[in-house]
């Protein structure tokens, strides 16, 4: 007998075989929902939490997902990632280039905002094809993310009656 709370592999399992018996693209999914089409995917993989007004777009969108599916995306997610995930080819040069261009991308940041950095919660993030000036095909990602200034630690306290024994 299956439990009631499926365990987050399970889940993400059922959930990828709603989206692909839909035949339904990340992106297809994500214009009828409004969403990005990264979001759609963290929201299928467990990575994102599903917000009570997005719930019926998403239903409308995948008519198979069960009250169950809906009940458990709606709980705040355990957001992790398989360290393996790594030695994927396409995983592996998306951190080679973050990598690569991580020096030179936090200096105009510093630059072009002060010190601080870009937030991976307030975040957006998609995926997007397009055509290169020589024809050929092109992967665009676009990280928008909210600055968050570093902020200097200031006490709020004084304490001037502190004994030590």
């Amino acid at each position: 007998m299956e439990s009631e709370t499926p365990t987050k592999a399970s889940l993400v399992s059922s959930l990828m075989a709603v989206k692909r018996n839909s035949g339904k693209t990340y992106s297809e999914i994500a214009t009828e929902t409004g969403l990005t089409n990264v979001y759609v995917a963290q929201l299928l993989r467990r990575q994102a939490q599903l917000k009570p007004d997005t719930a019926p777009k998403l239903r409308a969108a995948l008519p198979d997902l069960t009250e169950v599916h809906v009940h458990q995306m709606m709980e705040p997610p355990l957001r992790s990632y398989d360290p393996a995930i790594i030695q994927d080819p396409t995983v592996y040069r998306l951190n080679e280039a973050v990598m690569h261009f991580g020096e030179s991308i936090k200096e105009i940041i510093n630059e072009e905002f002060g010190d601080g950095i870009m937030s991976a919660i307030d975040f957006f993030c998609a995926v997007d094809k397009v055509k290169g000036v020589d024809g050929k095909d092109r992967v665009v990602l676009t990280f928008d993310g909210k600055y968050l200034p570093h902020t200097e630690h200031v006490s709020r306290f004084t304490c001037t009656t502190a004994r030590f024994i």
